[in-house]
């Protein structure tokens, strides 16, 4: 297929079937667990959508004009998707993220232009968020925010969630995603429910002490301003140990090289498995396995 720009190659990303893993539960409960590779897009993470959302919408406000500053907290995947983004539309984009993420992150968001600021791991995001706020407020640069950006879940209501739609022939009972930012969440289930209420939207969250790559669990003051409780029927904890396993598994059983958050929604996908019958479950891969490759997940 041919496209324009880069731009164009985002979204429409494949759907499809887990053939080893968990799979005599899913032939012996008459279900069908499906992955949504949203690596595939060109700067290899679901969050190549609402980047480029956030940007095109705020032009098209008037909120921001080529050659402006951006700043945004990021702990990887909207960063390298907004630097790329900032290249095709003619930003100078300042990423401020915490110290401990993984090198492939940030130099991927330095291979694109970026800008980079790292904030204390102690701090964790929040401490990167709380910078943003400054550098804004000091009138250093104009933020995005993610978080609060009705940009982020819109881009998924109008594009993820169709797609899925579409390529489930509206099968689709259970839908998987990581609770990062919630972007993702929040507007496929909007969409989603609008077209069957019936279906079951569960979040993946990280237990108690675990730190996982692109799942959070926001303390009250930090819940992302764009997340909408009533959109999620149910959060599942999963373990960093469990999520690290599943994320060595995907690779190794299914070829999916997945990030350790798809990882994460894929166990919670299979907690569904077990006790539900004749269903279509699908999760998001969010990102792509190399992203995490000097974390030690993968062996060497």
């Amino acid at each position: 297929m041919k496209y324009k720009t880069i731009e164009n190659a985002i979204g429409n990303t494949p759907l499809v079937a887990l053939q080893r893993i968990d799979i005599a539960t899913s032939h012996q409960r008459g279900n069908t667990i499906l992955a949504k590779l949203e690596g595939n897009n060109p700067a290899g993470s679901v969050k190549d959508r609402p980047a480029l959302s956030m940007i095109e919408r705020a032009q098209e406000r008037g909120d921001i004009k080529p050659g402006d500053t951006l700043i945004e907290p990021t702990s990887g995947n909207t960063g390298i998707a907004l630097a790329m983004a900032a290249a095709i539309k003619g930003y100078r984009m300042i990423l401020i993220m915490p110290e401990d993420l993984s090198i492939e992150r940030a130099q991927t968001m330095k291979a694109f232009g970026a800008e980079l600021i790292l904030t204390p791991k102690s701090g964790g995001m929040e401490a990167a968020r709380d910078l943003a706020d400054t550098m804004v407020q000091q009138g250093q640069g104009v933020i995005l925010n993610q978080f609060a950006n009705p940009d982020n879940p819109r881009i998924h209501y109008e594009t993820t969630g169709p797609e899925l739609w579409e390529q489930t022939q509206g099968n689709i009972t259970h839908f998987v995603s990581a609770m990062g930012t919630t972007g993702t969440i929040t507007g496929v289930s909007r969409f989603l429910k609008e077209k069957n209420p019936a279906i079951q939207i569960i979040g993946a969250q990280p237990a108690e002490g675990s730190r996982i790559p692109g799942i959070r669990k926001w303390p009250q003051e930090y819940l992302p301003q764009i997340y909408d409780p009533s959109a999620v029927d149910e959060l599942v904890s999963v373990t960093q140990d469990d999520a690290e396993d599943m994320c060595r598994r995907l690779a190794r059983e299914e070829g999916i090289f997945g990030g350790i958050s798809a990882a994460g929604a894929l166990w919670v996908a299979m907690q569904i498995n077990a006790r539900v019958e004749n269903s279509t479950i699908v999760f998001v891969v969010c990102d792509r396995g190399d992203r995490y490759l000097s974390t030690g997940v993968f062996p060497a």
